[in-house]
């Protein structure tokens, strides 16, 4: 998952483009999804930090910007979809459940900070890498902006809703048979 990318004018990455620019790295399988910089793909590199810089680099090279890349494999993302705390219950509206994949996990301290911040009505919960934040009014005047939050736990990432996620796991699962 790449940040910032294809949000208004800047940032532009065309997903056949990127798509291709994948693929020159020996990935495979290469899919995207909407054009928020969603890719799925196959590769045999366990090393996950090491690939994600290699895929950074590359976009600097190609696009000219820098754009963090979140990985995370098809177990993960199961996981991630199991550890949330919101939504499986009734009458939660998937579009206003985001999750932040953060890009290392906060320390003791931010977590313990975070814990402090009163967020009513919208939910905050960190779990590992993820931030799992239900907006049940919508995100277009939130309580706690994501910028505040980012440098409480210092780590950046980049969000996705819960249909995103959904879509992006079903993806994954798919090139794994």
């Amino acid at each position: 998952m790449l940040r910032g990318v294809n949000l208004g004018p800047h940032h532009r990455i065309k997903m056949d483009v990127l798509r291709e620019l994948y693929e020159s790295l020996g990935l495979v399988d290469v899919c995207t999804y909407v054009q928020s910089g969603n890719v799925v793909f196959r590769t045999k590199d366990p090393r996950v930090d090491r690939l994600a810089a290699r895929i950074e680099s590359a976009i600097e090279r190609k696009f000219g910007f820098i754009s963090a890349v979140s990985l995370r494999t098809a177990p993960e993302l199961r996981q991630v979809i199991a550890n949330s705390p919101v939504a499986t219950r009734r009458g939660i509206d998937p579009s206003r459940l985001l999750v932040t994949f953060l890009a290392k996990e906060p320390a003791a301290e931010a977590r313990a900070k975070l814990s402090t911040i009163n967020a009513d009505p919208e939910e905050i919960h960190l779990i590992g890498r993820e931030l799992y934040i239900y907006y049940p009014n919508g995100l277009a005047r939130p309580k706690v902006p994501w910028i505040r939050l980012e440098k409480m736990l210092e780590a950046g990432g980049t969000a996705r809703n819960w249909n995103t996620v959904t879509k992006l796991l079903g993806m994954a699962e798919e090139l794994e048979q």
